[in-house]
C-alpha cells in the first residue's frame, strides 16, 4: 500500500514529499549515524520503491558521501537538516524520520548497530523527563 509523507529542513527552505512504500524503520546507532545526526542514532526510514517530490529548495540540497563507504547523507546547504536521499540510483530512499511534517507512517523495526552503541546510552533510559526546557 503507497504511503504518503511531506517534510521539509529546518529553516523550512527546502519541502519535500515522499510517495511510496516505507519498508523499514530503523534506528541505527553505529559512530557514523551518531556523529551525521549529532545525536545517539539516526533515525531513518526506507522506501524501497518511492517517488521524492521536492516542492521547494532543491537547488539547496547537497550531498555527502563518505569515501571508501556506503555512508551518505543529503542535507540544507543553509540550515544543516538532514534531507532525503539515495545511496545508489537502483536503492532504497532513506528519509530522516526527523525531516517529516508528522509522525512516520510506521513504527520502528528495530535499533540495528547496537553493538556499537555510545557509552552513555545505557543512561538514558533512567533520565528525567521535562517537558519543557530545564529551569
Amino acid at each position: 500500500m503507497d504511503q504518503s509523507a511531506s517534510g521539509g529542513c529546518l529553516c523550512g527552505g527546502v519541502t519535500f514529499t515522499v510517495t511510496g512504500t516505507f519498508a523499514h524503520f530503523f534506528l541505527c546507532h553505529c559512530a557514523r549515524c551518531r556523529r551525521g545526526s549529532g545525536a545517539a542514532h539516526a533515525a531513518n526510514l526506507f522506501a524501497l520503491e518511492a517517488h521524492l517530490t521536492w516542492h521547494s529548495g532543491a537547488e539547496k540540497v547537497r550531498a555527502f558521501r563518505l569515501p571508501g563507504s556506503r555512508h551518505a547523507r543529503s542535507f540544507c546547504f543553509d540550515c544543516g537538516a538532514p534531507l532525503p536521499h539515495r545511496e545508489d540510483p537502483a536503492g532504497p530512499l532513506l528519509v530522516p524520520a526527523g525531516a517529516l511534517d508528522g509522525p512516520p507512517p510506521r513504527a520502528p523495526d528495530a535499533h540495528i548497530c547496537w553493538a556499537d552503541r555510545a557509552p552513555w546510552e545505557a543512561a538514558l533510559a533512567s533520565l528525567e523527563r521535562l517537558d519543557g526546557l530545564p529551569s
